[in-house]
């Protein structure tokens, strides 16, 4: 299959997952700051954009985070990284859901990776995966905690969101568009700051 034609049914499976906002001028720069084109990527590696561009339409690889709007498929640096450590594709998703105890659990989050949405974290890993939910959860609920209000109360929320801000990305207005709202951060971190001061 020639390569413009797997370019066109990515870019067709991404709109699938993610609709068809348009990217804005302000989201291509911050894209292009914080992930790289695939064809880069894959020279870098000594790969075929065309044959990792198939092992994301065969739900084997994650796909891109972002198509810029001049259709560039982003991605980010680390995209191999995960399947190497698992050693290879092939071995990829047993070694990614493994890392759950609940098999459910494992399989809803590797369809999560796949569909390229984890652009929340600057690296995507079961570990730091689990430990963003830890955090959201964690500040999530500290509002109903016994000592709430209190200093002890207050360092541990920040220590918290503090340990959250260096697990995820500053987003873009494209992200609110396609997650139909606040991102983790707008309302994890941003929000509870605003709300709760350091005392």
């Amino acid at each position: 299959m020639p390569e413009t034609d797997l370019k066109q049914q990515l870019a067709e499976r991404f709109r699938e997952v993610n609709g068809g906002h348009p990217m804005t001028d302000a989201d291509d720069v911050y894209v292009s700051a914080q992930f790289v084109v695939l064809e880069e990527l894959c020279a870098v590696h000594g790969r075929e954009a065309d044959a990792v561009r198939r092992l994301m339409l065969e739900q084997r690889l994650p796909l891109p985070g972002y198509l810029r709007s001049d259709g560039a498929e982003m991605v980010p640096a680390d995209l191999f990284a995960l399947a190497e450590e698992a050693g290879g594709v092939d071995l990829l998703e047993g070694w990614f859901t493994a890392h759950w105890a609940d098999p459910i659990a494992g399989k809803a989050e590797w369809n999560a990776y796949l569909s390229g949405q984890y652009v929340c974290l600057h690296s995507v890993t079961p570990a730091t995966i689990q430990r963003k939910e830890y955090l959201t959860t964690a500040i999530g609920a500290a509002v109903n905690e016994p000592d709430a209000g209190s200093v002890q109360w207050s360092m541990r929320l920040h220590a918290l969101v503090d340990e959250l801000d260096t697990l995820e990305p500053a987003f873009t207005g494209y992200d609110r568009l396609r997650f139909g709202g606040p991102t983790s951060r707008d309302s994890c971190i941003d929000a509870v700051r605003a709300r709760f001061p350091r005392p």
